[in-house]
């Protein structure tokens, strides 16, 4: 199994949708074109919410995992 590393990590525990939503909008754009930003969420809904994200805005969802209790993502900036 590869280790993906991230760039910029951002960490959205606690909070509900659709601020992890809202807030990795803004922090992919921190990213340059290429890299990878981590997303840590504990919404339920976090899973399906970035699966449909990344459909729509073309950035790459990379992995889908969780950790602890708390779900981790891996996402390439596309554009």
């Amino acid at each position: 199994m590869t280790t993906l590393q991230a760039d910029q990590t951002l960490d959205c525990s606690g909070l509900l949708c659709p601020m992890p939503v809202i807030k990795t909008s803004r922090a992919i754009k921190e990213v340059q074109v290429g890299q990878v930003l981590k997303l840590i969420a504990t919404d339920p809904g976090a899973p399906p919410d970035m699966e449909a994200w990344s459909r729509q805005t073309g950035h790459e969802l990379l992995d889908s995992q969780t950790e602890d209790g708390k779900f981790v993502f891996f996402i390439r900036r596309a554009k």
